[in-house]
């Protein structure tokens, strides 16, 4: 097994990749010297988090507990001068958040879907068994592997289920930090009322999900989060857009604009299965919904052939480490430091903690 060391003079800083954590901490492509093995780094300065420390010590902690292979890992974490460094692997085609933005604007093709969800519930149902819920299931925080292995980060956002050696059927706290996730939560989490909430809600934002990974963004997205909130609670039930739920042509030439996108939605069509499984996932009281396990056996997983891989789904799309070039990497570290305190775009690149 390879040994990542503790010490920042064996990673070459190539470049830049984003920033995360609201801009507090950024993502770092780098060279490990002793096997030349590509890695991402995520930088984040003490003096930008001393606020949320506790959250990022929570996040590293849990990510090195948990052990599957769809979920994100760390090799090694280490403290340098002001800065907190944890290294994990390159996931080399991003998040499914930037591949939404940068080539798929209406949405990911059906396999390449089931094919991701396949590993994401393969995490969430380990998550569940091993006592914890997610809170924060959305396209940016599932990173894409240069094999097309899913996995799952954003791990900052979870709670126990098991307190104090008791496993709870239902838990009351509320993520501290919840703007970004609004529109993927549950309505008995968004609710904070006596009965709580339980795993359930990770499925029911798992069915946001497969709505932002077919239809390129998520339910809800350009609606005022009270609104949002009291559809939820009222039953609202989103779904996949497609030929079977849009109008394939709009009369009306003063909205051209919106009009335009949902044509374009209208002539794709999804299989009977995936409505189904988003459908399933979206009910509104959590006991309707499935578990993580039992979704794992829903015909839509059959849809896909052993020969298909996820790679070449998501062409023309490669690889970071096919786009790398030896010339550009950058030697020193003050390169880096120095670059980090421009404004740069980020690339929404949403590894672990975002």
């Amino acid at each position: 097994m390879t040994n990542f060391e503790e010490d920042i003079s064996v990673y070459n800083f190539v470049s830049i990749l984003g920033e995360c954590f609201q801009n507090k901490a950024s993502v770092n492509l780098v060279k490990h010297y002793p096997t030349g093995r590509m890695l991402a780094v995520k930088r984040f300065h003490l003096d930008k988090i001393w606020d949320n420390i506790s959250i990022v010590q929570q996040e590293i902690t849990l990510t090195k507990q948990l052990q599957h292979p769809n979920i994100i890992t760390y090799y090694t974490s280490f403290v340098h001068g002001p800065e907190v460094f944890a290294v994990s692997p390159l996931q080399a085609f991003g998040s499914c958040k930037s591949l939404l933005d940068s080539h798929f604007n209406e949405g990911l093709p059906e396999l390449a879907i089931i094919l991701i969800f396949k590993d994401i519930i393969e995490a969430v149902n380990y998550l569940h068994k091993s006592g914890f819920i997610h809170r924060a299931i959305r396209a940016s925080h599932i990173l894409i592997s240069a094999s097309g292995k899913a996995s799952l980060s954003g791990l900052h956002y979870a709670c126990p289920l098991v307190i104090n050696g008791r496993w709870q059927r239902a838990v009351h706290s509320f993520p501290l930090s919840t703007q970004p996730n609004l529109n993927w939560l549950s309505p008995e989490l968004l609710e904070q009322n006596l009965k709580g909430y339980n795993e359930k809600s990770d499925i029911y934002s798992l069915g946001i999900l497969c709505c932002e990974l077919a239809n390129g963004r998520e339910p809800f997205a350009d609606v005022d989060s009270t609104l949002m909130l009291v559809e939820k609670v009222r039953g609202c039930i989103p779904g996949l857009l497609d030929c079977t739920t849009l109008p394939s042509k709009c009369d009306d030439r003063e909205c051209q604009g919106d009009c335009d996108i949902e044509i374009s939605l209208s002539r794709r069509g999804f299989s009977q299965y995936l409505h189904e499984f988003c459908y399933m996932c979206l009910e509104r009281e959590a006991k309707d919904r499935p578990s993580a396990a039992e979704l794992l056996t829903h015909p839509v997983f059959t849809l896909v052939n052993k020969g298909i891989s996820l790679p070449e789904l998501l062409k023309p799309v490669l690889p970071l480490s096919d786009k790398v070039s030896p010339n550009k990497e950058m030697c020193h570290l003050d390169h880096v430091l120095h670059m980090s305190e421009m404004d740069m775009p980020s690339c929404d690149w949403d590894f672990p903690i975002s």
